[in-house]
């Protein structure tokens, strides 16, 4: 685990070798990083647009690293008052030598993995996974090599219940369902080593919502699953009338008993997604790499 924390460390390190900003902008990230491939899908030349030339030296990480579709949606946040706190925060936890997780240029991962017009499901976590070499940026995934997490082993569950053909794959990544559109977000994107939410009600929650209240007043016949109470809370600004929602416990081993594998969230979404002229999502699609 400490190997490959410190590869990423070097990744990160490359990745911002001081530079001129241009006007043409960077793919996302650098070639290591995630969520550089995409769907079939050809890109919206709209979303690919550059929101501006040059950026704040402090705001560089959102600006490199945030996907283009996604960075037009939330660039007015990075001027408000909260997100200034939070930059102001993360900074001083690095100042300190802190070991935060996920790494800094997997934090917004989420955003290329998943480009804003291609989002058809939302699946809402807390905040990143706390152990050496486990977050990387999506909700309830782990990292190929590391042991699937016990939620997500409960979310097999809960799909070979859907679908008694499925499979549950040797690992945690999920990748495959984030190329699919399934936005895997948590309300908060960073987190000390070994303490978790050690970054909750540092303005991460605000962010979150804005990301989710883009897609409730931009997109229609989104699936949104909210596992648990505080997803419910935090999902609470959906539109029920052009969205999906699909509320359960949560898929933790202290709750999933009491609903979650026969709430049948799985089989929900994709027929919904059907019948508003989507194509379905394919859960068994997990390929390791």
């Amino acid at each position: 685990m400490q190997e490959l924390a410190g590869q990423k460390r070097k990744t990160l390190d490359s990745f911002f070798k001081p530079k001129k900003p241009t006007e043409k902008r960077a793919k996302a990230a650098s070639p290591a990083a995630e969520g550089e491939s995409r769907s079939d899908e050809s890109q919206d030349p709209a979303e690919t647009a550059i929101v501006r030339k040059d950026y704040p030296q402090e705001l560089r990480l959102e600006y490199e690293t945030i996907d283009a579709s996604w960075l037009k949606h939330l660039e007015p946040e990075f001027s408000k008052k909260y997100f200034t706190a939070l930059k102001a925060f993360l900074k001083q936890e690095e100042q300190a030598k802190k070991t935060i997780f996920p790494p800094a240029i997997d934090v917004y991962s989420w955003s290329r993995f998943a480009p804003f017009s291609k989002v058809r499901v939302v699946i809402l976590g807390q905040d990143p996974y706390h152990g050496p070499g486990q977050a990387h940026g999506l909700a309830f995934s782990v990292r190929p090599g590391v042991r699937t997490p016990p939620s997500l082993v409960n979310m097999y569950k809960g799909l070979a219940v859907d679908y008694p053909g499925f499979v549950r794959p040797s690992h945690g990544y999920l990748k495959g369902w984030a190329e699919q559109g399934v936005l895997l977000l948590n309300a908060a994107l960073t987190v000390e080593c070994h303490k978790a939410n050690s970054h909750a009600n540092k303005g991460w929650e605000k962010f979150t919502d804005a990301v989710i209240s883009a897609i409730n007043k931009n997109r229609s016949h989104v699936v949104f699953m909210l596992w648990g109470s505080y997803a419910q809370k935090k999902g609470a600004q959906v539109n029920s009338k052009k969205h999906l929602v699909l509320k359960s416990v949560h898929p933790s081993p202290l709750s999933a008993s009491r609903g979650f594998f026969e709430a049948g969230h799985f089989k929900m979404a994709n027929k919904y997604l059907r019948e508003n002229g989507q194509r379905e999502i394919d859960w068994s699609c997990l390929p390791e790499k």
